[in-house]
């Protein structure tokens, strides 16, 4: 056997000696040192989409390993595939889950053909690296074939979505820790701030108060929210239709090979697969993928609010609200000296855009599926692995280049509270309806600060203002306090 792998040409080089392979269409020359085969030149040539080849998402050309592996495995166990060939293809598998040959799935993502080109791809460079093991040379199919052996009990309409199912559960994984890593960052900025006072807002006017910890806690809980809906969404991705073939029938696959074949990716993976109960169903519904990309949008959209709010809090920094300040990380322009932009919660908006867009891609094409087949899987996976690997991306670049840095104008926000007319509203049920109105009437008239109004007024002593606007009773929920005799009593909650 081989070790080592040849070295190997990029589609287009001819390398010395090309191999001359044949298809149903008739011959074509293979460069001599490629994996690939002639399946695969000829989807290079026919679509030339987006310049973006399968081999740029490891995760499905691990998936696509893996499964081809599964498929060997199964048949071995059942007498349908000998063991010399089982050991080679295992093997090949082996090395492309480990990170070997990649640049070998040359195809665009896009492709004509509900991903027929993607698993041709994957057996021809299985098959061929499975010849060198044999100690045999590419292209000698007759001894192992890539549709005979690698693809033996298996079609495109089976492979392609198990693998897309298979890599989208390892690139959603990925997504959750970078969730988790960014939803600890607002978590660590809400208790650093939790004893700044600010005023809150609804439709960008005063509303009242709070504090900016509890400002960021918010976003920490709107992150908690989204990881168990991407949970939800992963456990409906773990149903595959592996053992389906063609249309879920099952057609040249064994009764046993469905159960077989995935209890054995579920080992390989460590993913705990199951096979759709209704396999012709299951061929057919893209559910799962809209699904899926549904909670990715509300992801992002909710992404990109805190974004916003980041933008909004942090503008200025002399003319704006310059409530918070967001490290710098760049100069912010050509021509403006000292200007810094927020560009990382800027980027942040722009890949939640991108997974906007990319959901409603997935919803036409799912929606575009015609009886037993789904033909557009391809732009469903390209679209979701782009939402999944960008929004792991963001979320890892806000939380290490922006939330974990962002620092309080404490003296301001304090200033900002105090001259804020939202102060009558936490003072109504202290001084009543009525005086609360009038006082903050006055304030607006007069540019004076609402606290300063109630002392004149003789509504409430120094002593009992400083009690009720404290960041511990103002910004929770508390009983109804009681001014008696100059003194304040109440009990907060």
């Amino acid at each position: 056997m081989i070790g080592a792998p040849m070295s190997a040409s990029a589609p287009g080089t001819s390398g010395a000696h090309p191999r001359i392979e044949h298809d149903l269409l008739g011959e074509r020359e293979v460069p001599h040192d490629a994996y690939y085969g002639i399946h695969t030149l000829r989807a290079v040539e026919n679509f030339p989409i987006t310049g973006t080849r399968i081999c740029a998402y490891p995760d499905l050309v691990t998936a696509l390993a893996a499964v081809k592996q599964a498929a060997a495995l199964a048949n071995r166990d059942l007498g349908l595939l000998d063991q010399d060939k089982v050991s080679a293809i295992v093997r090949a598998c082996e090395e492309i889950r480990a990170g070997m040959f990649h640049d070998q799935f040359v195809v665009d993502v896009i492709q004509g053909g509900a991903g027929t080109s993607t698993n041709m791809n994957a057996n021809e460079v299985i098959a061929n690296r499975a010849l060198e093991l044999l100690g045999h040379h590419r292209g000698e199919y007759r001894l192992l074939h890539p549709l005979e052996d690698v693809n033996a009990g298996q079609s495109t309409n089976d492979v392609y979505p198990s693998a897309v199912k298979l890599a989208l559960q390892l690139a959603a994984h990925r997504l959750l820790e970078a969730m988790e890593e960014l939803r600890i960052a607002f978590a660590a900025k809400a208790e650093e701030f939790a004893d700044v006072l600010k005023m809150g807002r609804t439709q960008l006017q005063d509303a009242v108060p709070m504090t900016l910890g509890q400002e960021f806690a918010a976003y920490a809980v709107m992150l908690a929210e989204d990881q168990a809906r991407l949970n939800e969404a992963c456990t409906l991705v773990q149903e595959i239709n592996l053992g389906g073939t063609a249309i879920g029938t099952g057609l040249n696959a064994h009764p046993d090979y469905p159960e077989l074949a995935c209890r054995h990716l579920s080992a390989i993976t460590g993913i705990p697969l199951t096979v759709a109960g209704d396999l012709v169903e299951a061929t057919q519904d893209a559910g799962a993928f809209v699904q899926l990309s549904g909670v990715l949008k509300r992801i992002a959209v909710k992404l990109s609010k805190t974004c916003n709010d980041l933008r909004l809090l942090s503008c200025g920094p002399r003319a704006g609200l310059g409530e918070i300040n967001l490290p710098p990380v760049q100069a912010g322009s050509s021509i403006m000296p000292g200007k810094v932009n927020p560009v990382i919660p800027e980027v942040v908006n722009q890949i939640a855009f991108e997974v906007i867009g990319n959901d409603l891609t997935v919803t036409f094409a799912a929606e575009a599926g015609q009886l037993q087949l789904n033909a557009f899987e391809p732009v469903i996976a390209h679209s979701l692995l782009k939402s999944l690997t960008h929004l792991q991306a963001g979320c890892l670049t806000l939380a290490q280049r922006c939330v974990s840095g962002i620092t309080a104008n404490r003296g301001h926000l304090a200033h900002l509270v105090g001259r804020s007319i939202g102060l009558a509203t936490a003072l109504n049920p202290h001084i009543g309806y009525e005086q609360a109105t009038a006082v903050a009437q006055e304030a607006l008239a007069t540019g004076a600060g609402i606290r300063e109004l109630v002392v004149a007024r003789g509504l409430l002593s120094t002593e009992q203002l400083e009690h009720i606007l404290h960041p511990d009773n103002i910004a929770r929920p508390h009983t109804r306090a009681i001014a008696t005799g100059g003194s304040f009593s109440g009990a907060t909650s």
